[in-house]
C-alpha cells in the first residue's frame, strides 16, 4: 500500500516476528507433551495452547496492521508493555541471551506503534480501514 509509513510496516513486522515465535514455541511445547513424560500434563497443554492462541492472535493483529485497520493499535502496545516484565525477568536470571533481542523488539515495537506516522495513518484525517 503506497499510504502506508514505514513505522507502521515496521510494527507489522515486529508483532508477526513474535506471533511467529509464540505459535512455534506452543507448537513445541504440544509436540513435547505428547511425545515427552511431563511432569503436569496440564500445565503443558495449557502452556501450548495458550502459546498457539496468542501467536495466532498476533498474526493477526500484525495483518491488521498491514492493512491498515485502527483497532490493531492498542493490543500491539499492549503487547510490548507486557514484555517488559518478561525482559526484566531475563535479565535478572542471567538470561541475557534471551533478554536483549526481547527488549530490543518491545523497544521497536512501541517506537514505531506510537510514532506520528503511526497515530497519523491509524487516526489521522485519512479515511479509517477496516471501520
Amino acid at each position: 500500500m503506497p499510504n502506508r509509513p514505514t513505522t507502521l510496516t515496521v510494527a507489522a513486522a515486529v508483532l508477526g516476528l513474535e506471533g511467529l515465535a509464540a505459535v512455534l514455541l506452543g507448537g513445541y511445547v504440544g509436540i513435547e507433551t505428547v511425545i515427552g513424560q511431563p511432569d503436569d500434563v496440564m500445565s503443558s497443554v495449557f502452556v501450548a495452547g495458550f502459546g498457539l492462541v496468542i501467536g495466532g492472535a498476533l498474526l493477526r493483529v500484525a495483518w491488521g496492521m498491514l492493512r491498515m485497520e485502527r483497532w490493531t493499535r492498542s493490543p500491539g502496545v499492549l503487547t510490548q508493555i507486557f514484555m517488559i516484565p518478561v525482559c526484566v525477568t531475563l535479565f535478572q536470571s542471567g538470561q541475557t541471551l534471551l533478554g536483549v533481542p526481547l527488549a530490543a523488539a518491545a523497544v521497536a515495537g512501541l517506537v514505531t506503534l506510537l510514532s506520528p506516522p503511526t497515530t497519523r495513518v491509524l487516526y489521522g484525517d485519512e479515511p479509517p480501514r477496516g471501520a
